[in-house]
């Protein structure tokens, strides 16, 4: 795993600004501790930094093969777990390897097959190749849009990089935030491409981008589709089953320590599950960590998406597996410090207003690095299972993304907002043509109508929308401390195939999840299999409160950038209310402030409403 820039600039030459490249691959050292790279030619600069995975003496970048026409080089983040077939591939094909990293298994993939090696490739990966034989960029994201990549157009080219701050790092980009970007900020709805930042833009899943003296072009190369499935339900459990099990034993592939992140939830318990069966054979114990609050039975408060506390059920599987286990305990003075919270910002280059959720995982991934390089997470099953609450009740029906459905309306009513801005962002407005715009896109079956289409569509809006904003969070806060984070339930395959299968076999159980249930039930404790899906939690810490209220108050009271863009009064109203009776929407309120007020510090960017 990996940090990558560039620059392409065909009026420039870029041999004379080595200065301004490292200086945007410097700002990405967290995500690459272990090396850096640089590498300039007249129209083309790539800069990378190394978290050394798979062959750790090899696989250094920007990697450059030679041809007769000219030279192709590559800097690569991610890791293609199908990097050993693809290599013997190519060796009958002629090709010879320096290394045993995947990296030159794709840079020779692309002098083989050119852009077609996409279609070649399982893993997740964000990469950029610079052609010289024809003075082309070409830039490639991962089908789920696990890793992520920007890019910045110029007025003679391009800029690029893994994240936003690699992007500003340069002179030719401006940190500016203009009001389609606060409508994103403030939305909860991931718009694919969009990058908030004022000229800046996401290559989106499962596209390719290509840059030459004529412009950009773009391609989509994979993309979820519709089709009819004829395997029965016992066929579909066991094809999940076989998937999740070349799935978990390709990505535990790695020459550094690994690790599983435990929940004690069916997702993840049936991830280390499956992991501690494939390591027993090597005479291995899998490895794991989750995340506790002091104190948290008794303050703990049960709420819709986080039911019921994790502990229990961690312990009960760590038992039942025999895996090594530690709780990484986090307090609320760790939670609330001011430093904690610039460094969460920082990670993401935006203020999300998570809060203790953002600030939680980061303290976490930054634990669990002290002992492994590479952990698996249960992300994603959720979203390609139906794990969710609303897909189970009415809000499934809503004419609105369902995650927002019967929650606190979002913008100045719900005391986020300023009275002044709310309607200069229209934030229902865009919300809904966000909404339809994502609909319209769903690929329907023909004939499908009634629930079986209305559901398709929710997992659509959750594999295209609410995915992106998890799986950005989840990457940017351990590439934070230099840890690798792989998914295993967005492994192409198996989102397409769960895609497809019909909403009633998905629940035939009546329960959530039931083919995952169903496919992994005898790896687990009963509780286990059985427990309703309870979320990533929060603190409920009285100290956190309290601390936060106290912070907050000198954002509202110093005059700062971050109270103008908020309802100052909802602001205040939160800061002074009792901290046990503090609720969730002004505790949410609470932490906006926070993080904008951090960020407006960290960035100083230009918002333009």
């Amino acid at each position: 795993m990996c940090g990558i820039t560039g620059w392409v600039a065909y009026q420039r030459d870029l041999t004379l600004h080595r200065q301004d490249v490292e200086a945007m691959t410097e700002t990405m050292s967290c995500r690459g501790p272990d090396a850096a790279g640089a590498w300039l030619d007249h129209h083309a600069a790539l800069g990378h930094r190394r978290l050394a995975v798979i062959d750790l003496p090899g696989g250094a970048q920007p990697m450059t093969v030679g041809t007769p026409e000219g030279d192709v080089s590559m800097v690569y983040s991610g890791e293609a777990y199908n990097y050993t077939e693809l290599r013997e591939e190519l060796r009958r094909a002629g090709h010879r390897f320096d290394t045993d990293s995947d990296t030159e298994v794709v840079l020779h993939g692309y002098l083989e097959w050119g852009d077609a090696l996409v279609d070649r490739l399982n893993g997740m990966y964000a990469f950029a190749i610079w052609d010289a034989r024809t003075e082309r960029l070409v830039m490639i994201r991962d089908r789920m849009g696990i890793k992520p990549f920007y890019y910045y157009e110029t007025d003679d080219g391009v800029l690029f990089g893994s994240e936003p701050k690699a992007i500003l790092a340069n002179p030719l980009a401006r940190p500016v935030v203009g009001l389609d970007g606060l409508r994103e900020l403030f939305s909860f709805a991931k718009t694919p491409g969009v990058a908030v930042w004022e000229g800046m833009a996401e290559v989106r899943p499962g596209e390719i981008i290509t840059l030459d003296r004529n412009g950009l072009r773009r391609r989509t190369y994979w993309q979820l589709r519709s089709e009819p499935h004829t395997d029965s339900r016992e066929q579909t459990v066991a094809h999940v089953r076989e998937l999740l099990d070349d799935i978990v034993k390709r990505q535990l592939v790695a020459d550094v320590p690994r690790c599983t992140l435990l929940s004690g939830g069916l997702d993840s318990s049936a991830l280390t599950a499956l992991a501690a069966m494939h390591l027993a054979p090597q005479g291995e114990t899998v490895r794991s960590f989750a995340v506790d609050f002091p104190d948290q039975e008794k303050h703990f408060q049960a709420i819709d998406i986080a039911p019921t506390q994790d502990t229990p059920f961690v312990h009960a599987v760590a038992e039942h597996l025999g895996n090594a286990h530690e709780d990484i305990i986090l307090d609320g003075t760790a939670l609330s410090a001011p430093a904690v919270r610039r460094a969460a910002v920082g990670a993401r280059d935006l203020p999300m207003g998570i809060g203790d959720r953002d600030n939680s995982l980061y303290l976490l991934f930054a634990a669990v690095r002290k002992h492994s390089t590479v952990a698996l997470s249960g992300e994603s099953a959720d979203e390609v299972f139906g794990g969710y609450p609303w897909f189970h009740d009415d809000r499934r029906h809503a004419e609105t993304f369902p995650w927002m459905a019967g929650a606190p309306s979002i913008g100045g009513s719900a005391g986020q907002v300023s009275d002044d801005l709310a309607p200069v962002l229209d934030l229902g407005g865009y919300i809904a043509d966000g909404y339809r715009t994502a609909v319209a896109e769903t690929p329907l079956l023909d004939g499908e109508t009634g629930l079986d289409a209305r559901m398709r569509v929710v997992s659509h809006l959750h594999l295209t929308r609410m995915v992106q904003m998890l799986l950005d969070r989840k990457d940017r806060m351990s590439m934070a401390v230099g840890l690798e984070v792989r998914v295993p339930f967005c492994d192409h395959r198996l989102v397409q195939y769960v895609f497809n299968t019909p909403w009633s076999m998905k629940t035939f159980d009546g329960r959530e999840k039931s083919l995952l249930r169903a496919a992994t039930r005898e790896l687990l404790p009963e509780s286990v299999a059985n427990r309703k899906k309870s979320g990533y939690p929060g603190t409920f810490d009285p100290s956190y409160v309290t601390a936060i209220q106290d912070q907050a108050a000198e954002v509202v009271s110093g005059r700062r950038p971050a109270a103008d863009l908020l309802n100052k009064e909802a602001l205040r109203a939160a800061t002074t209310a009792a901290p046990e009776d503090i609720t969730q929407q002004q505790r949410a309120v609470l932490e906006r402030a926070l993080d904008l007020d951090t960020w407006f510090t960290s960035y100083n960017p230009t918002v333009r409403v």
